[in-house]
């Protein structure tokens, strides 16, 4: 079955380093059964709808890498067909690599105004949208769930009169969010308004099990619901494989969050 590409802006994207480098786009060698993209400078959306007349609720999936490529498979493409097995419409974002975090901030603001403007000949609820991300795009879905700075781009066509704000979060091993003291970094402003999250994480995560820990005490703070799973061992960028250890099960754990997120029985 085709899943359909969306180009993410008309015109030149905001951050530069698009069209021009778009041909440089690739796979790293795998060494592990992992693909990974990298020098990405054409930012898309990839469709991939749920059966049923619909609207349903929908989800934009934002790899992990760094910053550096996006894990396309276990992190990507794998999660938003897991997620089409629980009635999830899903969307996989593209986004700009490596070293582009304002450029990337910039794609998952677009691609979650893109999602809402086209909600209805994509048959999904734009009041049910949500993201998750792993790693650096947990760290990605944050800056678009919580930012500082609320401001991502310059607007440049009608679609940027939507919200970019998710309606809810899923944060997987996430990175980037807190420091040793717990506190979320500066780039974040976690308030009553911040959408509920779920968070995954292992002890043993060289990333840091503060990054999830600080996040789910600010929201906590912030009155807003939350559901933290922290595993005594796990490692980070399992993604949706099974490793036999108990943080494989967390997609289990994210179902029945997720359909109570969007209402479903």
């Amino acid at each position: 079955m085709y899943d359909p590409e969306y180009s993410l802006w008309n015109e030149a994207a905001p951050f530069g380093g698009t069209e021009e480098r778009a041909a440089a786009e690739r796979f790293l060698e795998p060494v592990d059964g992992i693909d990974r993209l990298t020098d990405v400078a054409r930012p898309t959306l990839t469709f991939f709808p749920v059966s049923g007349r619909g609207p349903h609720p929908a989800v934009m999936v934002c790899p992990g890498g760094g910053y550096e490529f996006l894990a396309w498979n276990h992190e990507g493409r794998d999660i938003c067909g897991w997620l089409n097995s629980i009635g999830f419409a899903a969307f996989l974002l593209k986004y700009r690599c490596p070293d582009r975090r304002k450029a990337a901030r910039a794609d998952a603001a677009r691609a979650m105004r893109f999602i809402r403007f086209h909600a209805e000949s994509f048959r999904i609820r734009p009041d049910r949208l949500g993201c998750l991300g792993f790693s650096a795009g947990a760290h990605l879905t944050a800056s678009i769930a919580a930012p500082a700075e609320p401001v991502p781009y310059e607007p440049v066509d009608e679609t940027d009169r939507m919200p970019f704000r998710p309606d809810y979060t899923l944060l997987i091993y996430p990175a980037y969010l807190c420091g040793d003291d717990l506190a979320p970094q500066p780039e974040f402003r976690i308030g009553s308004g911040t959408p509920p999250a779920f968070l995954v994480q292992a002890e043993d995560d060289q990333v840091r099990a503060e990054n999830a820990l600080g996040w789910f005490l600010a929201l906590k703070r912030a009155s807003v619901p939350a559901e933290l799973h922290l595993f005594a061992e796990g490692g980070h960028g399992y993604g949706i494989l099974r490793s036999g250890r108990p943080v494989s099960d967390w997609p289990q754990l994210a179902s029945g969050w997720l359909r109570r997120q969007a209402n479903l029985s």
